[in-house]
C-alpha cells in the first residue's frame, strides 16, 4: 500500500455551434435533457443513472432525426469539456499525463490539481481520476443509449440508423480505449442496463482491445467515406476516422499486419489527407493533415489545450514544458521552433507547449482540438513495419515525418534502432496530445527504465492509475484495486 500525498452527404453536417431559443429547440432540450443529465454530474457514478431515464431515452428522442442526431452531436461536446479528453482547466490527459510521465513540470504551489500527477502520489480519492472514471462511464452510457433507441426506432430510415449507430460505436471504442491504458483491466460496457452495470466485474485488457476492435470493424462497415466537400472542418467521425483509431489499437494490441494495413487504409487517401508542410498550419481549423477534431463550443472559441498549456510571462501560473523533453530536440527540429515557445524573464527561461497558438477567443474559431491527424498514421505503420522486418517501409515512413520537421534521414539500420528511433520520433511529434508519450513508454517496456531517477515518486505500480475509491465501495465486483493503492 503507497503511503504518500453509409450516410448521403446532406445528412452529414458539422456540430451546430450555437442554439437558438425557438419552439424547436426548446422541445430537443427539453427531449434531450434525459440524455445528458447524468454527464455534467461529475461526482457521480455512471452506475447512479436511473433506469427510467434510459426508457425514456430509447423511447421518445429516437422517432424523430434531428433529435437523435442531436443527442449524438451532444455527447461530441461533452467530450473536450468534460472527461479524459481536455476537461474543466485544462485537466484532461493531455496535461495530467503529460505531467505523470516526462513531458511536463508543475509548479508546486500545493493547489495545484496536477501536482499529484507530476509527483506520481496518485490516490484512489483523487477526484480528478475519479472524474476520468465517472465522467467517461456516463459518455459511454449516452452512446449505448443512441445505439440501443436507434436500433429501435421505427422512424429513422436505414441510413440515418447507420450513421449514427457507427459514430457510437466508434465514440464506444475511443472512450474505453483510453480507460484500459489508464486503469487497466476496466468493465467493458455495452448496455443501459442499470442494475447489470451497477454489478458488472472488469474485463481483462486482451478482451477489451478485441472488444474495441469489433466495435470499430462495425463502425467501418455503415460508416461513410470522408467527403471534404460536405464537413471541410472534419468534425463528424467517418470511416477514415475510425480506421485511424482502429490502427491505434492494431498497434497497442501487438497486431503489426492489422496496424499496418489499416493506416495504409488511411494514407491510401491522398486526394483528402496530407502532410502540413508549413508546421504553422498544422493545427489550424482547415488543416490538411487532420483527421478528426473536436469542434468548439461556439463560434470564436479556440482550444482548452490554447488556453492551459501557453503563458505569456514567468514563472509559469501552473506548468510548463519539462526541460528534459525540450532539450531532446534537435537544434534544427522545426517542431521545437514551432511547436514550443521559450519565456524568459531576465534570469530564467521556461517553455510551453505552442501548438495551438491561441489562448483566447477569437472573431472566428481558428484552431479545434485535433484527436487523429495524418502524421500518426505515418508512425504506427513505421513501427508496424519495423517489427514485422520491413526495415525500408519503415525507415520510408519515419522519414517522411523527420523530412517535414527540416531533419534528414534517419541513421538507424537494425530493427531495434529503428524502433528507438520511432519512438524518439513519436515523442517528438506527438507531446502533449493526449498521453501518447506515457503510453508509448507503458507498451514499449521502457517506464521504469525511462522515469526512475527522473522522477523521484516514481513506482513501478504507477504504470496503472488507482481505481477509485468510491466506485470499488459501491461495486465490489472491482475489485481488487490495482497494485501499490
Amino acid at each position: 500500500m503507497k503511503k504518500r500525498h453509409k450516410i448521403s452527404n446532406s445528412n452529414w453536417k458539422a456540430i451546430p455551434k450555437t442554439r437558438h431559443t425557438t419552439p424547436e429547440t426548446i422541445l430537443k432540450t427539453l427531449l434531450l435533457i434525459v440524455v445528458i443529465t447524468f454527464q455534467f454530474q461529475s461526482c457521480d457514478s455512471f452506475v447512479d443513472v436511473e433506469l427510467p431515464q434510459s426508457q425514456l431515452i430509447s423511447t421518445t428522442v429516437f422517432e424523430d432525426y434531428a433529435t437523435a442526431n442531436a443527442a449524438m452531436t451532444d455527447i461530441y461536446a461533452t467530450i473536450p469539456n468534460k472527461g479524459i479528453y481536455t476537461g474543466a482547466l485544462g485537466l484532461g490527459i493531455s496535461n495530467q499525463l503529460g505531467n505523470y510521465a516526462d513531458e511536463i513540470t508543475s509548479t508546486q504551489n500545493p493547489n495545484n490539481p496536477s501536482l499529484n500527477f507530476y509527483n506520481n502520489s496518485l490516490l484512489p480519492s483523487n477526484t480528478t481520476v475519479t472524474g476520468f472514471w465517472n465522467i467517461t462511464y456516463n459518455q459511454i452510457y449516452a452512446v449505448n443509449a443512441v445505439i440501443e433507441g436507434v436500433a429501435t426506432s421505427q422512424n429513422l430510415t436505414m441510413e440515418q440508423k447507420e450513421q449514427l449507430t457507427g459514430e457510437a460505436l466508434f465514440i464506444r471504442a475511443l472512450l474505453h480505449f483510453h480507460l484500459v491504458n489508464i486503469f487497466g483491466d476496466v468493465p467493458y460496457i455495452t448496455q443501459t442496463d442499470y442494475k447489470k452495470n451497477s454489478t458488472v466485474s472488469r474485463t481483462p485488457i486482451g478482451e477489451i482491445y478485441q472488444n474495441c476492435i469489433v466495435d470499430l470493424q462495425n463502425a467501418i462497415a455503415v460508416l461513410p467515406d470522408p467527403a471534404p466537400t460536405s464537413d471541410m472542418e472534419r468534425v463528424r467521425p467517418n470511416k477514415a476516422v475510425a480506421q485511424a483509431l482502429l490502427a491505434r489499437v492494431y498497434l497497442y494490441n501487438k497486431s503489426y499486419p492489422q496496424a499496418a494495413n489499416m493506416a495504409s487504409a488511411v494514407l491510401n487517401r491522398e486526394a483528402l489527407y496530407a502532410l502540413e508542410q508549413n508546421m504553422t498550419k498544422v493545427f489550424l481549423i482547415g488543416s490538411k493533415e487532420t483527421i478528426w477534431q473536436l469542434q468548439s463550443g461556439s463560434a470564436g472559441l479556440n482550444t482548452t489545450e490554447g488556453a492551459f498549456f501557453t503563458f505569456i510571462s514567468g514563472p509559469p501560473p501552473l506548468i510548463s514544458l519539462s526541460e528534459n523533453l525540450v532539450n531532446s530536440f534537435t537544434g534544427n527540429d522545426l517542431r521545437k521552433s514551432n511547436w514550443i515557445r521559450a519565456i524568459y524573464n531576465g534570469t530564467t527561461t521556461w517553455y510551453h507547449a505552442y501548438k495551438y497558438k491561441e489562448s483566447k477567443s477569437t472573431s472566428v474559431s481558428k484552431e479545434y482540438t485535433i484527436v487523429f491527424r495524418l502524421a500518426e498514421q505515418y508512425l504506427i505503420r513505421a513501427e508496424a513495419r519495423a517489427e514485422q522486418g520491413d526495415f525500408i517501409g519503415a525507415r520510408e515512413d519515419l522519414n517522411k515525418i523527420r523530412h517535414r520537421a527540416g531533419l534528414s534521414d534517419t541513421t538507424a539500420s537494425s530493427q531495434q534502432e529503428i524502433l528507438n528511433a520511432i519512438l524518439e520520433e513519436r515523442r517528438w511529434e506527438l507531446f502533449t496530445e493526449r498521453g501518447q508519450r506515457f503510453f508509448d513508454l507503458k507498451r514499449s517496456g521502457k517506464l521504469d527504465s525511462t522515469l526512475t531517477g527522473l522522477k523521484p515518486g516514481w513506482n513501478t505500480t504507477d504504470s496503472l492509475f488507482p481505481i477509485p475509491q468510491t466506485e470499488l465501495n459501491t461495486n465490489p465486483n472491482l475489485l481488487p484495486q490495482n497494485p501499490g493503492y
